[in-house]
């Protein structure tokens, strides 16, 4: 079984996602870190972020993967942690953007989520990645909440920084980012990680009993 959760940044996907699949038992694919260990390696090999051509052919000679507790290994280096960094941030989203790259991800994101139960978290997942995900969610949140998860998240960052770069985030995956004609939508603002994840929960219990 697939199961996709998609949303903006600050939505709760990454928390949540992670929580279900520990919950169900099912591995956890975060589609994100993709695009962060391919950014690490191409500042690591030196490779212009703006070569698009250039970082699909670094993207599928070297395919990023995921060991059973969740770390992210790419070019055989664990790049969990280094991943994380403000300076991954800010350099993800030129990235991401280009065609060739994402074409390349969802390739890998389609063979990794073919690999038993699964809850894969991203985007476009219920969209383009997985449309035949069994149970599709996407998460929304009221901004001024999603900024100060952002803020918990990245402490080290201005809370008004913050709320610039989420409005510009959501401005650029725009293109990318809605829902699939039969997700199922949470409003996160007021609900915590908890109660999303039971709700979510007894989606996929109730879909694997029908």
């Amino acid at each position: 079984m697939i199961v996709a959760i998609d949303g903006p940044a600050g939505a709760g996907k990454s928390t949540v996602a992670r929580l279900l699949a520990e919950r169900l038992g099912f591995r956890y694919l975060d589609t994100g870190a993709m695009y962060r260990a391919l950014t690490w390696l191409a500042r690591r090999r030196g490779v212009a972020l703006d070569r698009a051509a250039e970082l699909a052919l670094l993207a599928t000679e070297h395919p990023v993967g995921f060991d059973e507790q969740g770390r992210v290994f790419i070019d055989g280096s664990d790049v969990t942690s280094s991943i994380r960094r403000p300076d991954i941030d800010k350099l993800v989203p030129v990235v991401a953007r280009h065609p060739q790259v994402r074409e390349v991800m969802r390739e890998r994101q389609r063979a990794l989520g073919s690999e038993g139960n699964v809850v894969i978290e991203g985007r476009d997942i219920g969209t383009v990645v997985a449309p035949q995900a069994q149970v599709k969610v996407y998460l929304v949140a009221d901004e001024q909440v999603r900024a100060a998860r952002r803020s918990t998240e990245r402490p080290g960052i201005g809370a008004d920084a913050l709320a610039t770069d989420l409005r510009l985030r959501d401005e650029r995956d725009a293109v990318n980012m809605r829902p699939a004609a039969d997700a199922i939508q949470i409003d996160t603002t007021d609900l915590d990680v908890g109660e999303v994840v039971a709700r979510i929960e007894e989606i996929v219990v109730a879909q694997r009993s029908a």
